[in-house]
């Protein structure tokens, strides 16, 4: 017999993702908000204390865990370019479309020259079947996104995906609207988003050149839903005859 090769899929603890959560084969489910940023630097003293002290009454509040990540990636212009080039192409003034030539080259060189980050902050709340105890001996970046993987169990992703929505819904109101008291303003990823955030996780250099083109039906295997039977007429010998002559 053959071996059988496991496939990329089989090495990512994630399961699936459907309506917004991250559906994980460890049985648990994680939800993620993007979040604004603040210069705090910018801030006049008694700003910083203000932001400061509401951070603190966000952190005192929470009964349940949370992960804060950062991500910090190369940032990527070939939009802006492409955007330049179509506002040059477009340009009846010549000394206009000159500058946007040149305004170009600025950026492009600029970009070559020094290292242009991209910082984009995130908040995960998680849905979990074990208590916060264990969790803690075990944490790690993404360690709630992206789970521990443990004994392979079957895994009814219907029921996950149901308990995860019920549980997680006031948790990310409780998280957002502390987070605006902060003077942050968070937005959960949709699953193109999630889709897209994992994609670039993964793939980064890829990511960087291609951008993922893929919908949650393409790039994982689809959750079953069970088939409703057809309802049939009855052809049994007292509803009215065959249809054999028809």
């Amino acid at each position: 017999m053959a071996e059988i090769i496991a496939s990329t899929q089989a090495h990512l603890d994630i399961e699936d993702i459907r309506d917004d959560i991250v559906i994980l084969k460890n049985g648990n489910a994680s939800i993620v908000l993007q979040t604004s940023a603040v210069n705090f630097d910018l801030l006049s003293e008694g700003e910083q204390d203000a932001m400061i002290f509401a951070f603190a009454a966000l952190l005192n509040s929470l009964t349940f865990p949370i992960q804060v990540v950062i991500r910090s990636k190369r940032m990527d212009i070939s939009n802006y370019i492409r955007l330049l080039n179509r506002a040059k192409e477009s340009q009846q003034n010549t000394l206009l479309a000159k500058q946007i030539d040149l305004y170009e080259g600025f950026i492009r060189e600029l970009v070559s020259k020094n290292e242009v980050l991209d910082k984009r902050f995130y908040v995960v709340i998680p849905y979990t079947t074990i208590n916060l105890a264990q969790t803690a001996s075990n944490f790690s970046l993404f360690s709630f996104l992206l789970g521990k993987r443990g004994k392979k169990e079957v895994l009814d992703k219907w029921h996950t995906l149901e308990k995860a929505r019920i549980n997680l819904s006031p948790k990310r109101e409780h998280v957002m609207k502390l987070l605006s008291r902060v003077g942050l303003k968070a937005k959960q990823l949709t699953t193109p988003e999630l889709v897209e955030l994992f994609y670039d996780t993964y793939n980064p250099t890829v990511a960087r050149e291609q951008k993922v083109a893929l919908a949650t039906s393409e790039y994982s295997t689809p959750l079953v839903e069970p088939a409703l039977e057809p309802i049939l007429e009855a052809t049994e010998g007292g509803s009215g005859g065959s249809n054999e002559n028809t």
